[in-house]
């Protein structure tokens, strides 16, 4: 199993062709993906690297943030991210001129003036409201990334059910922990268990994409990691505002847990 729940080289590797013009790396949980390694195979290969960033929200790896390794990194503020608006929004990254002024007229109906149309473009401008309310919440990320990783912390140090595998991090503090992530293989047990308990979790993602009705053409392909992951993995509660008493309920509960 993938200790990280992310992209590595050795997969990469393995799935490129000569027809790979992009590698997606997905920060999936707010871990960021071995991005150095990634990022020289992919310039050594003329490969472009596009961040997803989405729940990596002030991660990092070597001093560096998600969103500043590859050509371009996409974050969402979607208000449930651990950087979120008010409603739906979202961001991208780029220190490349040329690709930053494209960005700019795509979501701006592809026109760089007014009603001079370049391109074919999209209304996907971020609203003032939103744009300031994330200026005010992005100066207390540092801090509500450190709270969630004091939560992160107790819940490695205080679960050790041997029915529950605990996730990783590739080094300390690294891990920003947008989504906390067991795995066990008796997952709907324990989530009811806990909910008996009135502790809520949710399962992310239930369905793979390969296997929904909108992905078909894809339904003959076979990825047993990614099946094995949406039978197994279960999110449990993590917020800034836990209490340590709702931390030590959680640890609990998952102890008292047998199946």
């Amino acid at each position: 199993m993938i200790p990280t729940f992310n992209l590595t080289l050795e997969q990469i590797k393995k799935a490129v062709t000569s027809k790979t013009k992009v590698i997606m790396p997905v920060h999936l949980y707010g871990q960021l993906s071995p991005m150095q390694e990634i990022c020289d195979w992919a310039n050594e290969n003329g490969i472009l690297v596009l961040e997803d960033c989405a729940q990596a929200h002030g991660a990092r790896t070597q001093n560096r943030r998600a969103g500043s390794w590859g050509q371009a990194g996409a974050f969402s503020f979607y208000p449930g991210k651990i950087l979120g608006a008010l409603g739906d929004g979202g961001a991208i990254t780029t220190n490349d001129d040329t690709l930053a002024s494209t960005l700019k007229m795509l979501r701006n109906y592809g026109s760089e003036q007014r009603y001079v149309h370049e391109l074919q473009g999209l209304n996907s401008r971020l609203d003032e409201i939103q744009a300031a309310m994330l200026n005010v919440k992005l100066k207390y990320l540092d801090s509500e990334i450190a709270a969630r990783q004091a939560v992160a912390n107790k819940y490695l140090k205080g679960i050790i059910n041997p029915l529950v595998q605990l996730p990783n991090e590739q080094s300390k503090d690294s891990h920003v922990w947008h989504l906390f992530v067991i795995q066990t293989k008796t997952r709907d047990r324990l989530q009811k268990h806990l909910f008996n308990q009135g502790i809520q979790t949710l399962v992310h993602y239930p369905i793979p994409v390969y296997k929904q009705k909108a992905y078909s053409n894809f339904a003959d392909i076979e990825l047993p990691i990614t099946t094995e992951l949406s039978d197994t993995v279960l999110s449990l509660p993590i917020s800034p505002t836990m209490s340590d008493e709702d931390i030590e309920k959680v640890i609990e509960c998952i102890n008292q847990f047998t199946g």
